[in-house]
C-alpha cells in the first residue's frame, strides 16, 4: 500500500519538474512570439498584397508583383549600396578605434581611466533624437558652430548635411560617435578579463608593450571583437536611422538613405504596406544569410584562455 501511494507523488513530480522549465520560459516565448515572430509571419503575408493600412481599404492580392517592382527600383539598389557604405564606414569607429582606447587606457592609474571611459560613454546615454537635433545646429551652414569656426580660420562654410558627398559621411561620424563609448565599455571589460599572470609572465621573458598586446591581448580579444564586428555588420546600418531621420530625411537626392529607412519610408510615407513588408522579408532574408556565414566565423577564428 506504501508503495501504491508513493507512486502517484513521485509521477507528479515528475511531471512538474518536466513543465517546470517550460513555464518559467513561457513569458519569454510568448513575448518572442506575439512581438516578434508573428509580425514577421504577418509581413511576410502582407508582401504579396497591395495595401494601405486603411481598415476600409480591401487587401489585393498581387503576388510577387511586390518583389519584383522593389528590384526594378533604382533607389533600392541606391539605398543597398549605402547601406554597405554606413557599415563600412562604421567599423572603424565602433570596433578599431574601441580596440585602440580599451587597450591604451587599460594601464592608466585607476582615476584617469575611469575619465576618459566616462567622456567616451557619455554619447551614449544621449537621446539619439536629441544628439540628432544639438548636430543639426553645430552643423548649420549659416550659423552652425563648426562652420563658424571654419569662417574664423578663413575658410568656407561646408555643407555637411546637404552636399550629396559629405551627407552620408557625417551620419556615418556621428552614428559612430555615438556607438564608441558602448564598444569601448565591451572592449574594456573584455580586457580587464584577461588573466594577469600572463601579462606579467610575458614581462619577465623580457616582451615589449606592443608584444603583449598582439600575442596576448588580441588574441583573446578576437571573439569580443568578432562579436562587435557581427553587430555592426547587422546593425549599424540600422542604428544610424534616427540620424538620417532627423538631419537629412534620407536626402539630398537620397544619396543618405539606407534599406531600414528605405522601409520605413515605404510603409510610413507612402502608405505601400506590401513594399514595404517585401523590403522587410529582402532584408530578413539578406542580413539572415549575413549572420549564418559571421557566427560561423565567429565559431572558427575565435581563440579562448583555456
Amino acid at each position: 500500500m506504501a508503495l501504491a501511494s508513493q507512486s502517484p507523488t513521485r509521477l507528479r513530480r515528475m511531471t512538474q519538474s518536466h513543465w517546470a522549465p517550460w513555464l518559467y520560459l513561457a513569458p519569454a516565448l510568448l513575448t518572442l512570439v506575439a512581438w516578434i515572430y508573428w509580425p514577421l509571419v504577418d509581413a511576410l503575408r502582407l508582401s504579396f498584397y497591395q495595401w494601405n493600412m486603411l481598415p476600409t481599404s480591401p487587401q489585393t492580392f498581387v503576388g510577387w508583383e511586390n518583389y519584383v517592382r522593389i528590384f526594378a527600383l533604382p533607389k533600392f539598389w541606391q539605398a543597398l549600396r549605402n547601406t554597405g557604405i554606413y557599415i563600412l564606414g562604421l567599423l572603424p569607429l565602433a570596433v578599431l578605434a574601441p580596440l585602440a582606447i580599451a587597450i591604451y587606457t587599460h594601464d592608466l592609474p585607476q582615476r584617469s581611466r575611469n575619465i576618459y571611459r566616462a567622456i567616451i560613454f557619455v554619447p551614449m546615454i544621449i537621446a539619439p533624437v536629441v544628439a540628432a537635433a544639438v548636430w543639426r545646429w553645430l552643423l548649420d551652414p549659416g550659423y552652425g558652430l563648426l562652420n563658424q569656426m571654419l569662417k574664423g580660420l578663413g575658410l568656407n562654410p561646408v555643407k555637411f548635411l546637404s552636399d550629396p558627398n559629405i551627407a552620408i559621411w557625417t551620419v556615418i561620424l556621428i552614428t559612430g560617435w555615438k556607438l564608441m563609448g558602448f564598444s569601448t565599455l565591451i572592449l574594456s571589460a573584455a580586457n580587464a578579463n584577461i588573466n594577469p599572470s600572463l601579462i606579467e609572465a610575458a614581462r619577465m621573458d623580457g616582451a615589449s608593450k606592443w608584444a603583449i598586446i598582439r600575442d596576448i591581448r588580441l588574441p583573446l580579444l578576437s571573439s569580443t571583437v568578432l562579436f562587435l564586428v557581427v553587430m555592426t555588420i547587422l546593425l549599424g546600418a540600422q542604428w544610424s536611422f534616427t540620424y538620417i531621420n532627423v538631419l537629412t530625411g534620407g536626402g539630398p537626392l537620397g544619396s543618405t538613405t539606407n534599406i531600414y529607412y528605405l522601409l520605413w519610408d515605404f510603409g510610413f510615407s507612402t502608405m505601400s504596406v506590401g513594399w514595404s513588408s517585401a523590403s522587410a522579408i529582402i532584408l530578413f532574408i539578406g542580413f539572415g544569410a549575413v549572420a549564418f556565414v559571421l557566427f560561423r566565423l565567429i565559431d572558427r577564428y575565435s581563440f579562448h584562455d583555456h
